[in-house]
């Protein structure tokens, strides 16, 4: 077998499914950090729409001239034009990070894939929604990525509690595989420059609750409504509320009609989707930060909420105790009462609020997109050594 020390490796990325948010994230992030000496070539199919280094020349698009926006017909493209691209570039290693190999690849390819999606694993989650498209989606996703799995010759997890759970499905038929969390942005650690987010004059300073997050069933938007109002009846609480993220449209009317049943209209603030590059400035203009959901892969928020330098109050679903560690407080999310008194007993212990801002802003420091990209780039170059 060739040395990767001196033969030039070809690793050909899909990204075909990287249409928004975390996915080009990641991508830009890996790319950005690609080992300077590293003797490798990239190929990267992927969206317009996801930007690419242009000062590095072992970085090259693929144009796709299909319109691969389809799913059904990105899937088609894949499992029939894909091989052939592979084969025209003498790919060494194919990698998909979404979470699907959908293509057969040459003799001597080989195939690395990332664990994503924790929803389909959860039968609690997929019963909260009705019968229909959400469920036969999760259903099929949680297949395709377990054959995906089994057969790739690397698996890179996000956290410990994903890596569990996929082996308690594939046990020893799941082969080579690492735990690499995802990393943060420096934007993240800067020190707060004003007292207003360019997105939102709106935003009740000089201080309220935030829960960051998309909302939806498992995200818990509905309980930490009910916790507030709870928390009203206990203390005189004059931080409002604030939701941030967009809706799964069903969810998001239950979560408005519990706002006005509670009679809560005045106190809590939707804003729906703001630019992730002014979510640095929403976190820090907060007092607490909270965050609900049941059901992660790697939580994202949590890490920038984390980073923020303000006390986080967090689920204490895994993996959520696995990124917090000691640096936040947790609670039951199916619990509004439980979410209540752990921020009544917060909001009026101003030391125990330093501590746990401080706790996390260190704690953050564990997640670094560098760090991340170094061991993605090293466990992938270690495959050609076998």
């Amino acid at each position: 077998m060739r040395s990767s020390q001196t033969k030039k490796m070809t690793v050909l990325i899909n990204a075909l499914s990287a249409r928004q948010g975390g996915g080009q994230t990641y991508i830009t992030n890996l790319l950005d950090h690609l080992p300077p000496c590293a003797p490798i070539t990239i190929y990267v199919l992927a969206p317009d729409t996801l930007t690419l280094p242009s000062d590095d020349p072992r970085i090259r698009r693929i144009p796709v001239r299909w319109p691969l926006e389809n799913p059904f017909l990105r899937a088609v493209w894949e499992k029939f034009r894909l091989p052939a691209l592979l084969s025209q570039f003498g790919a060494d290693v194919l990698f998909c990070p979404g979470g699907i190999i959908g293509s057969r690849v040459p003799r001597g390819c080989k195939t690395v894939t990332m664990f994503r999606n924790m929803i389909p694993f959860s039968d609690v989650q997929n019963r909260r929604y009705r019968p229909g498209y959400m469920r036969l989606r999760n259903f099929l996703l949680k297949h395709a990525f377990l054959r995906s799995m089994r057969s790739a010759d690397l698996v890179i997890f996000l956290s410990d509690h994903a890596r569990t759970t996929v082996e308690a499905h594939l046990g020893a038929r799941l082969g080579n595989a690492v735990t690499i969390p995802h990393g943060l942005a420096h934007a993240f650690r800067r020190p707060l420059t004003s007292q207003k987010a360019a997105h939102a004059a709106t935003l009740p300073l000089p201080g309220y609750l935030l829960y960051v997050s998309t909302l939806d069933y498992y995200k818990a938007q509905i309980e930490v409504v009910k916790a507030f109002a709870l928390l009203r009846e206990k203390r005189v609480t004059n931080e409002k509320l604030v939701l941030v993220g967009p809706e799964y449209p069903e969810y998001g009317q239950l979560v408005r009609k519990t706002i006005a049943d509670l009679r809560l209209q005045d106190s809590v603030l939707l804003t729906g989707a703001v630019p992730h590059a002014e979510m640095p400035e929403v976190y820090r203009n907060s007092i607490v930060n909270i965050f609900a959901s049941e059901c992660e892969n790697c939580p994202n928020i949590l890490i920038e909420a984390l980073a923020s330098g303000r006390p986080v109050v967090s689920s204490h679903y895994p993996p959520m105790p696995e990124f917090g560690g000691d640096a936040a407080l947790y609670f039951d999310p199916r619990s509004p009462g439980d979410l209540a008194e752990k921020l009544a007993a917060l909001l009026v212990d101003p030391p125990r609020m330093k501590e746990l801002a401080a706790r996390a802003e260190n704690r953050s420091q564990l997640f670094d997109w560098e760090s991340c990209a170094q061991r993605t780039w090293q466990s992938i170059l270690e495959l050609t050594r076998n």
